[in-house]
């Protein structure tokens, strides 16, 4: 009996239409994975199911978080927990599919048992972080914490403030704290865990594809009145693949080509990302094509 199927795979492999089709089949419910979906204000950006596809089956997790929260994969773990104890009461099979690595390790590894950080040094970490480049707050956090800072990407503003955070909460580095876990809150043995794996230069088609297919549906009013709101650029959803470059755009800093080609080239650098994040830190899926994906009924019908 499969407790819950699990779909991963980098942007654009077509793991919406795949899962809508198993919780066709099986009689579940999609659950939101992807760590930019979850905002409301970027549908069409972020690549969400349609309002047409959330009409064929129940789709959870799906923009219910406001632009303005800093929504992070502890706070993904706890509403799929009440989420999947009511889908179990009701008999329901979780279809769990999006592009967040991490949110798939934590489901199914266990999420590392950090110390809360309190609001107030929260509040005060980013607002002394509120206008520093990244490169700098990665240069803060080199000198406190090492090893956490060789790991992190310069240009990944978000982890350096959190691992920052951890730092003025607790007087330690965040790699003190990754070694301990919480327990996984699904058995990998009892799930359909899979990975789609496009090939590499059909995806980056793919990719580019839908990204002009993104910007006539109106992806750059949405960066527009996203960028009205004035909301904290450290913040995950001002990092949204494609956001940035628009951004530049609509300040007078690039031309629309250019933001276009820089969303373009973010995206497809992400998607090599996902496919290393997965060989290393996901090894209980099953990876599998596209095209068997379209035809198979893993074993469910």
């Amino acid at each position: 009996m499969i407790s819950a199927i699990l779909i991963a795979g980098p942007t654009a492999s077509g793991k919406s239409a795949l899962a809508i089709r198993l919780a066709e089949m099986t009689g579940g419910w999609v659950v939101n994975a992807d760590s930019m979906q979850v905002y409301r204000d970027l549908r069409i950006l972020t690549a969400r199911p349609s309002p047409e596809e959330e009409a064929r089956v129940p789709h959870k997790l799906f923009g219910h978080v406001d632009g303005a929260v800093n929504y992070s994969v502890g706070k993904w773990l706890a509403d799929a927990q009440t989420l999947l104890a009511e889908m179990r009461a009701a008999g329901v099979t979780p279809v769990i599919a999006g592009g967040t690595g991490m949110y798939f390790k934590a489901l199914t590894q266990g999420l590392s048992d950090i110390p809360a950080v309190p609001e107030a040094v929260r509040a005060r970490v980013r607002a002394e972080a509120e206008g520093v480049a990244p490169e700098v707050l990665h240069a803060r956090l080199t000198a406190c914490d090492p090893l956490t800072a060789a790991r992190l990407r310069r240009s990944d503003p978000q982890r350096i403030i959190r691992a920052l955070e951890v730092f003025a909460a607790t007087g330690q580095p965040l790699a003190a704290f990754q070694g301990s876990r919480q327990t996984p809150m699904l058995d990998v043995a009892s799930c359909l865990c899979l990975f789609l794996a496009p090939d590499r230069g059909a995806l980056n088609a793919r990719i580019d594809a839908r990204f002009d297919a993104m910007m006539a549906q109106g992806a750059l009013d949405e960066v527009r009145a996203l960028a009205a709101r004035g909301l904290d650029p450290a913040l995950p959803i001002m990092r949204a693949h494609g956001a940035p470059g628009l951004m530049a755009y609509l300040r007078g800093e690039a031309t629309l080509d250019d933001a276009i080609a820089r969303g373009k080239k973010d995206t497809r650098a992400y998607a090599k990302r996902q496919f290393t994040f997965a060989r290393h830190q996901l090894p209980d899926f099953r990876w599998i094509a596209p095209e068997e994906a379209e035809t198979s009924d893993f074993g469910l019908g």
